[in-house]
């Protein structure tokens, strides 16, 4: 066993594909496929199952990645401590949505880029549901949602923590000095609103529906930060988690209005998958998670 084939391994699980961990490593395709089949013969098993252009781990593949992330790393510590350099870059895919994105990742990023620079982040955003695909194709390593609590029994959740759902006015709006106002009222003003496909747009067009009033959104996009300097303008009403708007409402430009008989709130969850080996980075993120909840409540 040698520390080329191991790394070979953790590429081909992290790339999900033997060509592309040889086009990373700057092998042949039948190099990498050389390697493995002696790390496979020197344990007398097989590590993957190869369906078609599909890979999969079998039962042994998934133990033995334990122990080749193990002995990498430590490779990696001695040779930090003797060199004071660092031997090899790791990664962590994380997908998202845009309004953590804006929030609560670039805290994570900031940890990272102090105490663990050698790592290689990639942050994707898109609608919910083509994340938890992404999930479970292992083409993430990490899934943060804002949701309703979500239960699937081929992941793991580490974080469900409460975030409440409001109405937002550019504070110069007059609804800003209303004690109140009806769902009704809103339909009459400029509605600058995330894309159908967003979850808490699901809840609010549920909401629409149940009191038999029509949604006809002015202005709609999946990006938060644009809506916020949509609405800061007094262009309007949106619905936004609290945390995207939170920054803004201190500083008086946005309020929250109260809107008659609405309470809403949905939940940051933080998943990986079942089969998937947690590394110290992904340990990171999840101690990371929990911290920032930890200081959001004081």
């Amino acid at each position: 066993m040698e520390i080329r084939q191991l790394v070979t391994f953790i590429n081909i699980i992290e790339q999900q594909s033997f060509s592309k961990a040889a086009e990373s490593l700057g092998y042949t395709q039948a190099a990498v496929t050389i390697q493995i089949q002696q790390l496979e013969q020197e344990f007398h098993t097989r590590f993957f199952d190869r369906i078609g252009r599909k890979i999969d781990l079998t039962p042994q593949g998934r133990e033995f990645e334990k122990y080749a992330r193990e002995i990498l790393r430590t490779q990696d510590q001695a040779y930090r401590a003797i060199t004071g350099k660092v031997y090899r870059s790791y990664s962590l895919r994380m997908g998202t949505l845009d309004s953590l994105l804006a929030v609560r990742i670039p805290q994570m990023v900031r940890y990272f880029y102090i105490h663990l620079p050698e790592t290689h982040l990639k942050v994707i955003t898109s609608t919910p549901q083509e994340l938890m695909d992404m999930l479970n194709h292992n083409q993430l390593d990490m899934l943060y949602l804002l949701d309703n609590p979500i239960s699937d029994p081929a992941w793991v959740k580490t974080l469900e923590a409460p975030e409440e759902i409001v109405f937002v006015a550019s504070s110069r709006s007059y609804l800003a000095k209303a004690a109140s106002v009806t769902l009704k009222e809103l339909t009459a003003l400029p509605l600058f609103l995330t894309e159908q496909d967003t979850n808490y747009r699901k809840v609010l067009d549920n909401l629409f529906m149940e009191q038999h009033l029509d949604v006809r959104p002015f202005f709609e996009t999946g990006n938060t930060d644009v809506i916020i300097r949509m609405i800061q303008a007094n262009q309007g009403v949106s619905f936004l988690p609290r945390l995207a708007v939170e920054e803004a409402v201190k500083k008086g430009e946005l309020s929250i209005i109260n809107v008659e008989g609405v309470r809403l709130k949905m939940y940051r969850q933080l998943f990986y998958h079942k089969n998937k080996w947690v590394t110290e980075e992904m340990k990171t993120v999840i101690r990371q998670a929990h911290a920032m909840n930890k200081d959001s409540r004081i």
